[in-house]
């Protein structure tokens, strides 16, 4: 067992070697996690792989395969522990147990409650020797969605809000086009890339006409789009009905019309009807989880923003500042509602990380909430 970043020069190259491999698939396995997994023996890398998409053959697969009858005897590097269980593919630990690897390093355990460290006690059972923990921190942090899609059966809620140096995301003419830099607002494509869906308010549909895709590569995986929109104001001509070019749910209240469920429905958009007359946020997260949506992507404005807050569902915070100034009582900040009385109750967070990209920052937080009960309660 390693302890924190332990482990030989050639077990940290290897390792992270199968981290690089991993990160390259980042949104195309969900709800499945990333992992790659490295081969090797005398000092040679024999085998790589990684798991490419759910459903398909898993890194141990692929890097064995490779290896071939070079597997007798080697050491296999992977992210995540093999797993142990029948699934649409069959256990990875026997495939491992089978062509006599000789020692197998994990950089961290499988939070899966199917696996959970039973694939570890069975390579050990079978003579093989297994050290967990090495860049277990790097491991986690590239599997976070996973982790917590796993653990909670909730989509990872990512909360992406570009402001200017006076905290606001548009003129009180409503005017937000273009806040950011090309360069930001081209990472902001790559990052819907990496998600499962969209999700804005119905407003933003309105005011704005988004088509809500990450358009890095024309051809590949689209999010789902997800708007909330509690009487169903969703214009039919608007892109997210029209285009075709990626999924399109709607969550409406039940004061929804159903003639107009139906209309909007003919354009082949999904409408998941909720029994309140609001939409509350709790709702929506606990529906996208049970349509495996792993992980979400908030784009929305001080509305949509501020109930994701209040009701705790915001894993992370995503903020690209640019440098410039709108000020005006009247030009909107990115989170709206009353906000807290007290300055002891404002809402904490944590950096995790600060970047220039082209003339803004990017800035990535979590958040550390504090105690108390909150509305979620959204209008429109």
């Amino acid at each position: 067992m390693f302890k924190k970043e332990g482990g030989s020069v050639g077990d940290v190259k290897y390792m992270e070697l199968a981290l690089q491999i991993a990160s390259a698939t980042k949104g195309q396995t969900s709800p499945n996690p990333v992992v790659g997994a490295v081969v090797v023996k005398n000092g040679q890398i024999v085998g790589i792989g990684t798991h490419l998409q759910a459903g398909e053959e898993h890194a141990e697969v692929h890097a064995l395969r490779m290896a071939g009858k070079k597997a007798k005897g080697s050491t296999l590097y992977v992210t995540l522990e093999p797993c142990n269980h029948v699934g649409k593919t069959g256990r990875c630990t026997d495939l491992i147990v089978e062509n006599k690897v000789t020692r197998v390093v994990v950089a961290m355990t499988d939070p899966n409650p199917l696996v959970a460290g039973s694939g570890i006690t069975r390579l050990r059972n079978a003579g093989v020797r297994v050290d967990v923990g090495l860049l277990e921190k790097q491991a986690r942090d590239l599997n976070e969605v996973f982790c917590h899609f796993i653990t909670t059966n909730e989509p990872f809620v990512t909360l992406k809000q570009a402001v200017t140096l006076d905290g606001k995301i548009a003129t009180a003419s409503r005017d937000s086009k273009w806040i950011t830099c090309e360069e930001a607002r081209h990472d902001v494509h790559d990052l819907r890339h990496t998600h499962d869906a969209i999700l804005v308010g119905v407003n933003t549909v309105i005011q704005d006409n988004p088509y809500l895709t990450a358009r890095i590569i024309p051809e590949q995986k689209q999010p789902i789009r997800i708007v909330l929109d509690t009487t169903l104001r969703t214009p039919v001509e608007s892109h997210i009905v029209q285009d075709k070019k990626a999924p399109t749910w709607i969550f409406v209240g039940y004061h929804a019309s159903r003639e107009r469920i139906e209309e909007i429905e003919s354009y082949g958009v999904r409408v998941f009807q909720l029994q309140t007359k609001t939409i509350y946020i709790e709702d929506v997260v606990c529906v996208l989880g049970e349509q495996r949506v792993a992980s979400l992507l908030v784009e929305g404005g001080q509305q949509i923003n501020m109930g994701f807050l209040q009701a705790k569902k915001v894993n992370k915070v995503i903020t690209y500042i640019a440098p410039k100034i709108i000020g005006g009582i009247d030009s909107l900040s990115s989170f709206g509602g009353s906000g807290v009385e007290r300055m002891m109750d404002a809402y904490s967070f944590q950096f995790t990380s600060i970047e220039q990209i082209g003339t803004d920052i990017k800035v990535v937080t979590i958040p550390k909430f504090a105690k108390g009960d909150h509305s979620s309660c959204l209008q429109g």
